[in-house]
């Protein structure tokens, strides 16, 4: 007996599951090809809309799982207009309510960069669930809107929804971005009502928060709290010592992290870097660039800027030089980073060598690049090629700032043309800050100016009364000039407004131990010793040729007293103390917290040749390397 056939409804319907499946086969083969394979933007969004395309031709299935892998392959691609795309296809179609689709939406939205287009997702949705809100929250926290994050908070609580540990992490992301401590309090409180306190990614999050809002108190109590330890509460913990400036905590930290079997990763080694760069320590610096060598990691522009800048604020160019020439792949900061080296050592020619060949490269020059070639010009006296450079701003369509105006107003004034820097300040197309009153003043100080600098003066207690440093400026200037009456008065008015000039301090790194010293510092153990070589040094270079200058000793005092107060300043004190410790032929390094003195510059110049050291001395505005009896800033400073 022969079998029947099959009914032409069941031939069509097996024909139409063949085709679907087809199809199905066909669209994961290219949202895969999407999603796998790097092709340029272009291609993937062809592919793409090619997709849809074949969906409204019925050639594919629109079904959440398709809708999703688009959203994935978009995602990953980073394209709007793709984004906007697949919203609205699925606008209309038969999954526009879906909740979860609509979540992905938004966090696609938010990885695009279109966060006002996943907003109006967010708002439009008629369900909401947990998810939603913590896409919307983790979306404004990455994109730098900490404010938007955190007003969201209130009305998800409202709407007794729960978060979970990727709720409580995004928001105290954009709590600790608004260094907001008050509102990361209170969401701190939240995490140990809900019992996530004790989670270890929300644990790093909250240590996070409190080392970026400064409270490194509350940091390390979170640190110390969490059963479980990983990377991630390491790397914030160091980090927050980092930006507090607290070097030699930072590198404890670090120890103590290796010690716990705790790996350094790239974000380690940068924030340990900028921490050693505050503080100038150079011999620790080159320990923990080779523990990085040795560790295998690799030099990227990322973790290589800060080793750049780590060796030139620790007063070694050579060793910036070799980083940068090593760095793969050098981006603007590494190119900046270099720049900004040059300036601060007063290499101007170096540093306009460096930024032609920025043009010659054809790196995409931004304010900062401006910035930095206009403070090399300054220092090293360059103001043709500063006007120049100022200038070519419009050129690349860079609108100055302040800070570019500041600098040249620098520029000018250091190069004794105050007049000049006058009539700068009064064109230019803002109104003039304290800052920019402050460089002028402090050309005076220069240049012994007390009329325009007591002009520049009025413009600066008005604008900032609450600045120390003006008054000191400003009396120092009458000082200098012998007007001892007008100092007194200056003199008078810092101790009615209680104005304290900083007491000066230098310190120099000796086998991994810092040694500070203020002026006429007797509390080091060995202060009779330092006493004692300064007073031989002393007798060597006037042998050679120094000559006390009393010009900055501003006190009304005898000649002899004058040459008296110079003597122990701090810097000197601190050299004496290293040309004892230190071996022969060693690079000596200073550093300090204000501006070098005058007269101990000019001793130092002395102590180079006579001792044939090289000496290199960091104060608050830049480098001076003395060698063979010479400073690289040329005297220019």
């Amino acid at each position: 007996m022969r079998k029947p056939f099959p009914s032409l409804l069941l031939l069509h319907r097996l024909r139409r599951r063949r085709d679907a499946d087809r199809r199905y086969a066909a669209a994961a083969s290219l949202t895969a090809s999407v999603a796998d394979i790097p092709v340029p933007a272009a291609a993937s969004t062809g592919i793409i809309r090619d997709t849809l395309d074949r969906v409204d031709a019925r050639e594919l299935a629109a079904t959440p799982r398709l809708y999703h892998s688009l959203i994935t392959a978009c995602a990953q691609r980073k394209s709007l207009d793709d984004a906007r795309a697949i919203h609205a296809h699925l606008a209309g179609s038969q999954f526009a309510g879906s909740v979860f689709l609509h979540n992905s939406l938004i966090h696609l939205y938010c990885k695009c960069g279109g966060v006002a287009d996943a907003r109006r997702m967010f708002d439009e949705m008629s369900t909401r669930d947990m998810c939603s809100w913590t896409s919307l929250i983790a979306g404004y926290a990455q994109n730098d809107m900490p404010d938007e994050a955190l007003g969201l908070l209130p009305g998800m609580l409202r709407g007794r929804f729960k978060p979970n540990g990727f709720t409580f992490a995004s928001l105290l992301k954009a709590a600790g971005a608004s260094a907001s401590s008050g509102i990361g309090e209170q969401i701190h409180a939240l995490t140990v009502k809900y019992d996530w306190h004790d989670d270890v990614y929300v644990g790093s999050a909250l240590l996070d928060m409190y080392a970026r809002c400064g409270r490194m108190d509350m940091a390390i109590a979170v640190f110390d709290q969490l059963e479980s330890k990983n990377g991630v509460s390491w790397n914030a913990l160091i980090a927050g010592f980092a930006r507090k400036g607290d070097g030699e905590t930072t590198l404890l930290m670090f120890a103590e992290m290796q010690r716990n079997g705790f790996e350094a990763t790239h974000f380690t080694y940068s924030s340990v870097f900028s921490a050693i760069a505050g503080i100038g320590a150079l011999e620790q610096g080159k320990w923990v660039h080779a523990h990085m060598i040795k560790s295998g990691e690799r030099l990227s522009a990322f973790v290589g800027n800060t080793i750049l800048d780590m060796y030139a604020k620790s007063g070694s160019m050579i060793d910036a030089r070799k980083v940068f020439d090593r760095v793969d792949k050098k981006d603007l900061v590494t190119w900046n980073s270099m720049l900004t080296a040059f300036a601060q050592y007063g290499l101007g020619r170096e540093a306009v060598t460096h930024f032609e060949e920025m043009r010659k490269c054809g790196v995409h020059l931004n304010q900062i690049t401006f910035l930095s070639i206009l403070t090399a010009c300054s220092h090293g006296g360059l103001v043709k090629e500063g006007k120049q450079y100022f200038d070519m701003m419009k050129e690349h369509n860079l609108e100055p700032e302040i800070d570019h105006y500041v600098t040249v107003v620098d520029l000018l004034g250091r190069a004794g043309l105050l007049n000049d820097a006058l009539v700068f300040i009064f064109k230019m197309p803002m109104k003039p800050t304290a800052a920019v009153w402050g460089a002028l003043l402090g050309s005076c100080r220069m240049h012994k100016n007390a009329k325009i600098g007591q002009f520049a003066a009025d413009h600066v207690f008005e604008l900032d009364p609450d600045d120390t440093g003006p008054p000191v400026l400003l009396y120092n200037i009458y000082a200098s000039t012998g007007q001892w009456d007008a100092a007194a008065r200056v003199r008078k008015m810092m101790k009615a407004t209680r104005v304290k000039k900083e007491p000066a301090c230098s310190w120099v790194e000796i086998e991994n131990t810092v040694h500070m010293f203020v002026a006429n510092d007797d509390t080091h153990p060995r202060s009779e010793e330092i006493y004692k070589k300064w007073e031989e040094i002393s007798i060597q270079i006037r042998k050679a040729g120094y000559v006390p200058n009393t010009d900055y000793v501003l006190l009304h005092v005898d000649e002899q007293e004058r040459q008296a107060k110079l003597q122990y300043h701090s810097e000197k004190i601190a050299l004496a103390f290293a040309l004892i410790n230190m071996p022969l032929g060693a690079t000596i390094r200073i550093m300090k917290n204000i501006r070098i003195c005058g007269d101990c510059h000019s001793a130092f110049r002395y102590i180079s040749k006579v001792f044939e050291r090289e000496i290199v001395v960091r104060d608050t505005n830049r480098f001076h390397h003395f060698s063979s009896g010479s400073c690289s800033c040329g005297d220019y400073w």
